[in-house]
């Protein structure tokens, strides 16, 4: 199962970058460990979105919880989970 991480940001741009550098080492690490395949903020600056690889929803849960944001309480995450049926080569 594939899984859309909305975040949503509950600061201000200023308080949520005092924990970016701590978010994107994690992203970095989670990205190389292939739990992660695409993320990055949305236009508006209110948040991101993160796209996992093929994680159980508890994981993919799991990961949201493990993110320097969420333990900062600066963002709420929701899951939309999917089956991923349709796929580009070698994913």
């Amino acid at each position: 199962m594939f899984h859309v991480l909305t975040l949503t940001y509950l600061q201000p741009l200023d308080v949520i970058d005092e924990t970016r550098p701590d978010h994107l080492d994690w992203l970095a690490r989670e990205v190389e460990s292939g739990r992660i395949l695409l993320a990055g903020r949305v236009e508006a600056q209110t948040g991101a979105v993160l796209v996992t690889g093929d994680l159980s929803a508890e994981e993919a849960d799991a990961l949201a919880a493990a993110d320097p944001y969420s333990k900062a309480g600066v963002v709420s995450y929701a899951r939309t989970s999917f089956n991923g049926a349709f796929r580009a080569p070698g994913l």
